[in-house]
């Protein structure tokens, strides 16, 4: 019984970090809000070493279509303008010599059914995951029946990772209906 519910708490465990993992990549994909995690991930020469952008500038947004980028220290504005630039998201940064200011374009349709197919696609990426967490629990059931569990033990365990595997497919689902949502309002 201690084999089954370290199996289940394992499986449960690696499903919430799948699930936190499609909350980071729908942070990603930008709806028509301005928002400080449009700019994750994004490098910039600091003094040789590639630094994220949150290590070395203050971002955030003043209203729902401006995003400010403030640098600590004033060297780094054409840098950090620049990793913007190349990241090629779509922005055109202003550089006043103090701050850079990014204005968020509103997007068309066609842009935003597209932004929605990113996001649907997310979330499969996160379902194989989920899925691939169960198939690696039922194994590892198996391997426990042949090492003497008893059979109706490990049916009950298999019924169990099925059960927590939907309540996770339907997390999914949730996320991604909030976000095409989010996508979609103009």
């Amino acid at each position: 019984m201690d084999e089954i519910n370290r199996i289940l708490a394992l499986m449960h465990e690696q499903m919430q970090k799948a699930i936190a993992h499609l909350e980071n990549e729908l942070l990603k994909v930008r709806a028509g809000k301005a928002n400080p995690a449009m700019l994750e991930g994004l490098y910039v020469d600091y003094y040789g070493a590639p630094t994220a952008l949150s290590q070395v500038a203050n971002v955030n947004t003043p209203d729902a279509r401006t995003i400010i980028v403030q640098p600590w220290e004033k060297t780094l504005i054409k840098a950090i303008e620049k990793s913007i630039i190349d990241a090629n998201l779509g922005f055109n940064p202003q550089n006043d010599g103090i701050l850079i200011r990014i204005n968020v374009p509103p997007q068309s349709e066609e842009r935003r059914k597209d932004l929605v197919k990113r996001a649907k696609a997310e979330g499969e990426h996160a379902k194989v995951g989920i899925r691939t967490l169960r198939r690696e629990a039922n194994d590892n059931i198996k391997k426990a029946q042949k090492n003497g569990m008893p059979e109706d033990l490990a049916k009950d365990a298999e019924a169990k990772t099925q059960i927590i595997t939907d309540d996770f497919i339907k997390k999914v689902d949730k996320h991604l209906e909030l976000k095409e949502k989010e996508i979609m309002t103009v």
